[in-house]
Formats: structure tokens, sequence, C-alpha cells
């Protein structure tokens, strides 16, 4: 594929994204020029989208001095063009013949483009000559001000600054070993970190070796935590709610604890259901709102990673930022009370359940334990430095867990609580 065609296609991914408001990997299965790249080219294309959304916010605010109109007001295959090409000059040290070029052939090959051919040339090329200084920028702009404001208000300057540096990172990836930690970090030319996970250089997941055996599954480090809380056991009986896609069910299910894994989505319970064939592990599989589901009886252990805002995401997903409001976190929360009251409303008397969030803010963590607790429907159980090695200084106050940045290297941000049931 030619260049132009590169470029169109990243574009393509940040008006899916951006425009349509959805997430990248939403983007990459229904971008239809994108789909027809391969290789490197397709790798190129990934690659432009990513830095563009990882920074979006110094993006937009370098380029408002370059144009005559606001942003807003430019058409979006223009505006997606545009953030394709600075990203290029900016960040991904393209040559500028090539960045500017094929970019403007991009637009001239797009239709609903191609009347932007010549603003597109002359903005690319003085972005060239005026190159920003990204580094005099104020990390947290790369957000929009209503994100900002959310987590320097729940969580003060210097913990919404780590969030955002770790953004601008490219996140590593980690492996859960299946039974043999040390087999898989040599396998795999890994790191084995502190907690059994493993750290590993990027690259395709299904090139890399034990993948097709089946022994490890993608699954972020501070995202081993909630299932290892549980201290699962063989014989134990044990319902994860909430469950696609599915890497604390394996991590359930390896202990060989006999596993309910119960979620709303079909589609997402088939990933699952995938990774349990290629691992060969076994759980039961429920298509359910866990709501309204009920087992036949109480269980003594639970977990319960409730659907949250995905804040605590943002180093891999950075669109999460954009392509959600103010207005779409604050549901969460009623969502979030109500599913941990059913959860409990499932555990034995003196059973345990571990609730968790993958966000940092309060209103989804821990004021929805918090009300659980005062509301006489569970006691809360700390949590020791001993059980969460790397994650000892994630222990909160109140004996909970929340995994900002920088804890234990690189990983996602959890809240994490564990309850039992009077």
């Amino acid at each position: 594929m030619s260049g132009a065609d590169i470029r169109r296609a990243a574009a393509d991914l940040l008006t899916l994204t951006l425009d349509s408001r959805r997430t990248l990997d939403d983007a990459m299965d229904t971008s239809q020029i994108f789909n027809t790249l391969e290789g490197s080219d397709r790798g190129f294309a990934r690659a432009i989208a990513s830095a563009a959304l990882r920074n979006l916010g110094h993006i937009d605010d370098a380029l408002a001095p370059l144009l005559s109109r606001p942003l807003p007001a430019v058409t979006a295959p223009i505006r997606a063009l545009l953030r394709t090409g600075v990203t290029q000059l900016w960040l991904m040290d393209t040559p500028p013949h090539a960045a500017v070029g094929e970019t403007v052939e991009a637009a001239k090959a797009w239709p609903e483009a191609r009347s932007g051919g010549a603003f597109l040339n002359a903005v690319l090329r003085r972005a060239d000559r005026e190159r920003p200084d990204f580094s005099t920028m104020s990390p947290v702009t790369i957000w929009p001000d209503w994100l900002q404001k959310a987590f320097t208000d729940a969580l003060g300057e210097d913990a919404a600054m780590a969030l955002a540096k770790a953004q601008l990172s490219e996140p590593v990836l980690y492996l859960t070993p299946k039974s043999d930690p040390e087999k898989v970090a040599a396998e795999t030319g890994g790191e084995l970190v502190p907690g059994g996970a493993v750290r590993v250089p990027g690259g395709s997941v299904e090139d890399k070796d034990g993948f097709a055996a089946g022994d490890w599954w993608v699954q972020d480090v501070a995202a081993m935590i909630p299932a290892r809380l549980l201290n699962p056991q063989a014989g134990d009986t044990v319902i994860d709610l909430c469950a696609a896609p599915g890497g604390k069910t394996l991590q359930l299910a390896a202990s060989g604890a006999s596993v309910t894994a119960v979620d709303r989505s079909a589609p997402r319970l088939r990933l699952l259901q995938e990774n349990l064939a290629r691992t060969g592990l076994s759980a039961d599989v429920i298509a359910a709102n866990a709501d309204e589901w009920r087992p036949d009886a109480p269980v003594a252990k639970i977990l319960l990673d409730a659907p949250c805002s995905a804040l605590g995401t943002l180093r891999r997903h950075p669109e999460g930022a954009w392509i959600k409001r103010d207005a779409d976190v604050a549901r969460f929360p009623v969502a979030q009370a109500r599913l941990l009251e059913s959860a409990l409303e499932m555990l034995q008397p003196g059973g345990t359940l571990v609730y968790c969030v993958c966000t940092p803010l309060p209103a989804e963590g821990v004021d929805i334990v918090n009300a659980a607790i005062m509301g006489g429907l569970a006691q809360r159980e700390r949590v020791s430095a001993a059980e969460i090695p790397g994650f000892e200084n994630a222990i909160t106050p109140d004996g909970d867990i929340l995994t900002l940045p920088g804890i234990a290297g690189d990983h996602d941000t959890f809240f994490i609580a564990r309850l039992t049931k009077a």
C-alpha cells in the first residue's frame, strides 16, 4: 500500500475514535481502509493513531496557533489528517517530506477531505517550521479540562501529574503464567516481577512462545491482585461477576477452584471461552445480568470487577479520556453500588468478596465500599503488605489498595477492597 493509504488509515482510526466515540480496538476492527493494510504498514498506521491519542491535548494546544479558525470548526476528516500529520512531525521523527507530502496525498484520495488539501499542506509546512516544545507543557493538559479537574480534585496535583506522565509513555506488556512463571519468562525473553507476572517486550502477542500452547494470557500486573486476595484453593467455589474478558477468571481457574464466570455481554464472553479453551482451563460461563442472576446457593468467595469509567487504564487506552464525558463517568456509581449489594446477597455469612474497579476516582471505589459498610452489608478485611508483593506501598490508610502509577513500575490504576459478610 502507498504511504498515503497508511496516513488515511491512521486518520480514519482517529475519526472513528474521536468523532464516533469508539475505542481504538473497535475502530481497528471496523475501519475498512485500515483492514486493507498488512504487516508494517498496518503497524505504522496504528502507531500514528496511538501516538496522537496519547498526546492529544498537547497536539491540539500546539495546533491552535497555526490555524485561522478553531480546530473543532475544521471538518472531521481534515481535522484527523492534521492530527495525523503533526503527530508524525512532532512525535515520530518522520521525515518532513513524507509526513507532509503523504498526508496531503491522503486528503486528495479521500473525497470528504479533498477540498482541504491546500489548507492541510500550508498548516503542516508551518507545523514543520514551528515545532512546539512539549516538555514545557503541563502533563495533565493531555486530557480534556473536565478530566484534569476530576483527577486533581480527587487525587491531588501530584497524583494527577503521575497519571498523566504514565500515559505519555508506551505501556509494557505483562503476561500471567498458568503454572510456571520461570519457564514463561525464559521462553518469552521476559522478566519475572514480584507477584508472578512476566514483563515482556512488545510485539505480536500471538507470535510469542507459549501463546498457542496456552501457557499464559495477557493481563496487567495490577489486575492480578484481586483474584490473589481471594486466596482461591482447589475445591473452592468462586463466582467471578462481570467476568469478561476473563483474565481474573483464568487466574481463579488455574488455582483449581470451581469457577462460575458471569457477564451480561455474550460477545465478550466468547473471548473468555476462547481463552479457556486455549489454556485448557475450565469454568462455567453464564451470560446474565449480575443484578438479576443468583447462584443456586450462596458461596464463600466472590470477585466483583465492577463496570467503571476505566480511567485507570488510560496508559493503554488513551482515547478513553476523549470518548467519555463527565456525565458518562457520573452514571457508574449507581450501578456499582447496586452490583455490590447484589454480590453480597450471593455471599455466605463470613464469606469473602473482593470489589475492584480500574479507576482511581473515589466515587467509583472507596465511596462505594464505605457506603456498603455503613449500611451494615459488610465489613472491611484489611489487606496486608505480605499479600501483595511489589505493591506494598499501594495499601491505603483504610487497608484497601490503590495502585497509582510508579508504585510497582508500569501498571494500571486499580482500586481494590476486600470485604466479609457478617
